[in-house]
């Protein structure tokens, strides 16, 4: 079956544009105009990912993100937007928004976004309890299931976005590492993102809020002043 996105545009041109090459790519897509609109599709037409315009009537981009995100709909957004604002960017992505580009955008790149945005949050081909146990990673009280796409802390599962988890599950792997702003963009985004290292200190704040007992004193992720960061086993839980 071919992966469903759902796009939201009230340009009519930028919408058909995007369902031609998409389909061209072997996507099936589903098309919206306004911001209620794109809630009520994801509820009856439950895509794999959304492609949101930032300026939508009714309600706009970052109040449908917020929305999904509050009903907890976990689906890969990609924002799009015609304002260049890092202001609006950083939002979007508090809001949990997985990705952002603003128009006029290259199509061959969008297309490529799209296919590591799938890749990345597509659910796992194996489900054997013996590969499963292989891949857990246990740090402290905080458990990660790869192949479950699942993160435990204290035995309770954590509400993690797609790039919240695999942010968590890099930092693992890569346990008592320093990694840089700039590594942990190119492993997690896996493409260039103007170097935009603030997107990895978002995301950093998320989960530390939802790991660590106190997110003045982190036990986990500790900051490595100058450079980036460095996973850990707490001492204090």
């Amino acid at each position: 079956m071919p992966k469903k996105i759902l796009v939201v545009d009230d340009e009519p041109s930028i919408s058909t544009l995007l369902k031609f090459n998409l389909e061209k790519n072997g996507y099936s897509v589903i098309l919206g105009k306004d911001g209620l609109e794109a809630i009520q599709l994801v509820k009856d037409e439950s895509p794999d990912l959304l492609i949101l315009d930032l300026m939508l009537p009714e309600l706009d981009g970052m109040e449908v993100c917020k929305n999904l995100r509050q009903n907890q709909y976990n689906l890969p957004i990609l924002m799009l937007t015609a304002r260049d604002d890092d202001f609006d960017k950083v939002l979007g992505l508090e809001l949990g928004a997985d990705d952002y580009m603003t128009k006029p955008f290259n199509t061959r790149e969008l297309i490529a976004r799209v296919k590591a945005i799938l890749r990345r949050y597509s659910a796992p081909t194996q489900d054997q309890k013996e590969l499963e146990e292989e891949q857990k990673i246990k740090v402290g009280n905080l458990i990660i299931e790869e192949e479950k796409y699942e993160a435990y802390h204290n035995s309770e599962l954590l509400e993690l976005t797609p790039k919240e988890f695999e942010l968590l599950l890099y930092l693992a792997k890569h346990k008592n590492k320093v990694l840089t702003r700039d590594q942990l963009l190119d492993a997690v985004w896996n493409y260039d993102f103007a170097g935009d290292t603030r997107i990895v200190d978002v995301h950093i704040s998320h989960l530390r809020e939802k790991i660590e007992l106190d997110t003045r004193q982190p036990q986990y992720i500790k900051t490595v002043r100058g450079i980036g960061y460095k996973f850990g086993e707490p001492k204090n839980e």
